[in-house]
């Protein structure tokens, strides 16, 4: 799989909420970093940071409106959708894909300094 497959094939484990495709696809030194900074390093301990926000939130799932991918990196412009307001709305995210697996998954608030820093267009 390419980097962009990859991606998508995660985002899918996501949608899916299933945790076994989830874990495959992510490297033992993966790292999670959610909107307000807080990370998560380690297969283990993101596989139970996801075991619980399934649980927690069925029924989440991103859509990319738009997908970059720049050698190993990737970033994504899109929306989350959640019976939680506090997930539903739009997102930004980068990710990183060594050797077919995701060593990081960052999720991003959608606003004009994030989408520079990430570069898409501030509109």
């Amino acid at each position: 799989m390419d980097v962009e497959s990859t991606v998508r094939a995660f985002n899918d484990a996501i949608t899916r909420a299933d945790i076994e495709r989830l874990s495959g696809l992510i490297a033992p030194e993966h790292r999670f970093i959610d909107p307000a900074g807080q990370i998560v390093d380690g297969r283990e301990a993101v596989v139970a940071a996801w075991r619980g926000f399934f649980r927690d939130f069925p029924g989440y799932r991103n859509v990319f409106e738009e997908f970059r991918v720049s050698g190993s990196h990737a970033v994504m412009r899109g929306y989350s959708v959640s019976d939680d307001s506090r997930l539903d709305g739009p997102a930004l995210w980068r990710a990183e894909v060594m050797d077919h697996h995701l060593t990081l998954w960052a999720v991003h608030e959608d606003t004009p300094e994030n989408r520079k820093n990430l570069g898409f267009a501030s509109g």
